[in-house]
């Protein structure tokens, strides 16, 4: 059956961390880091949390903020009292905004090219409850068609319920819906658990070995389901 709906992970997919921010956010306590650093780290960060947790815990906000510590190893940037000064910081601005508030260069064509194939967009995401809100300020909600924020429905990816949920919500069909996220253990394994076919999002081609579709940009994306070879 034709793809008729794609449901989409929002960190990892449609936005970022703000990097920029928080650099910044660390500089004011004394801690030397960039951007540009940090956003390479991340790359490398979200891959070894995915395989050392296998979806045991939320992917963009585990406890203890320990995505932000990998990236920040990865980074080369030792953990001190200074960062912990930052994170607090951080945490603040993150539970009334969500910083995941950066939109990669390219996203906002691909969505329009998706929408353009006649697809319906859904966001499945683990989130803080700030999602909506966050998809609105930053001018992503009109261009897609539904919400499902794991904090409101109180369960999380790879939790199979979620992406049912997002089925039901949606009136949309398992046979003829896909999953696109970035973490695989996470995405790509809980989506099949609800019998859905995945592909994972792999902007570093860090996982060539991976046991399902992949692709490097949601551009790539719309490419590939405009030419049907995603299977």
């Amino acid at each position: 059956m034709a793809i008729r709906t794609v449901f989409l992970d929002a960190g990892g997919v449609l936005v970022t961390v703000n990097w920029a921010r928080v650099a910044a956010t660390l500089g004011r306590h004394g801690v030397t880091t960039s951007a540009a650093a940090l956003a390479w780290a991340e790359l490398h960060a979200k891959r070894r949390l995915d395989a050392d947790f296998k979806g045991k815990l939320p992917a963009a906000r585990p406890n203890g903020w320990t995505y932000f510590d990998l990236v920040l190893e990865h980074a080369q940037v030792p953990h001190t009292a200074a960062v912990d000064a930052a994170y607090a910081d951080l945490r603040d601005y993150d539970a009334r905004w969500n910083l995941w508030e950066h939109v990669p260069e390219g996203v906002v064509p691909a969505l329009e090219r998706l929408r353009a194939l006649g697809l319906r967009l859904v966001v499945v995401s683990n989130t803080n409850g700030t999602l909506k809100a966050l998809l609105e300020r930053i001018g992503l909600a009109p261009r897609v068609d539904l919400v499902v924020d794991s904090f409101e429905e109180g369960v999380e990816k790879p939790d199979p319920r979620l992406f049912r949920i997002a089925l039901d919500r949606a009136g949309a069909y398992v046979e003829s819906t896909i999953h696109v996220g970035d973490l695989y253990y996470v995405d790509v394994v809980g989506a099949r658990a609800a019998g859905l076919r995945a592909v994972l999002l792999d902007a570093a081609d860090l996982s060539p070995d991976c046991d399902c579709p992949r692709v490097r940009s949601l551009g790539e994306l719309a490419d590939r389901l405009r030419d049907r070879t995603l299977d």
